[in-house]
């Protein structure tokens, strides 16, 4: 478990982050990767700062609002607003420089931006898909885990509004990563804040208990299925 006030921090102009992996200039060789999972980054950024543009490559980037507008732009010409409900996926497998910014003059942004290692097989393809936007009403579905991102086979990100008193199941197997982004939470008997993480090896049903209105963030790395063994005639 990484509560939030013990995440890495680094502050820039006017922007504050909060990682939840090793990043940047922070460096923990026991805290580098969760399954392909390589950076969760709480982002706070002032009205009008952000980030000049910069570099990434063979990494998938998932970007999820949780208040505010950010503004993004990249190398392929893409240009758009993640709103808080929507779900922002940029490949840059092969390569790609963005920037991003908060929209607002008058509002702070907040948002997760979280990265995952493309598979042998999507490193080989010649032609990563562009980026793309994927709007969710999570209001229309409160109480449930749902599938808001499918990277790939076994790659999945969830999320969930719970009021107070909601129970959610989180997969059994393979591996989750549980981040909470609003409110409180019960996991395992222990109470989880906005911020903190907790990291789940498939060892059975596992469930979060909402302590209070809350949202989470839950991505899910299924256990590869064995192969088929073949008996001697």
């Amino acid at each position: 478990m990484v509560r939030g006030a013990e995440r890495y921090e680094t502050v820039g102009d006017g922007i504050t982050t909060r990682h939840s992996f090793s990043y940047g200039a922070h460096y923990d060789a026991d805290n580098v990767a969760f399954g392909p999972l390589r950076a969760v980054n709480e982002e706070l950024l002032d009205p009008g700062a952000g980030y000049e543009g910069h570099r990434h490559s063979d990494v998938e980037i998932v970007t999820w609002v949780l208040e505010g507008v950010l503004a993004h732009e990249d190398s392929t010409g893409t240009r758009g607003l993640v709103r808080p409900g929507e779900v922002q996926h940029v490949s840059a497998r092969a390569g790609l420089e963005h920037a991003e910014r908060n929209a607002s003059d008058r509002e702070p942004l907040r948002f997760v931006q979280m990265m995952v290692a493309p598979s042998d097989e999507e490193l080989a393809d010649p032609d990563p898909p562009p980026p793309a936007y994927r709007q969710w009403d999570l209001q229309g579905a409160r109480g449930y885990l749902l599938d808001v991102l499918r990277l790939r086979d076994g790659v999945t990100l969830h999320a969930a509004l719970l009021d107070s008193g909601d129970v959610v199941a989180l997969p059994e197997d393979g591996l989750v990563h549980l981040q909470v982004t609003r409110g409180s939470v019960e996991v395992a008997g222990t109470r989880l804040e906005a911020g903190d993480v907790v990291r789940v090896s498939g060892r059975g049903p596992v469930t979060v208990t909402a302590i209070t209105s809350s949202e989470i963030l839950a991505w899910h790395f299924a256990a590869p299925v064995p192969a088929p063994t073949q008996e001697r005639p």
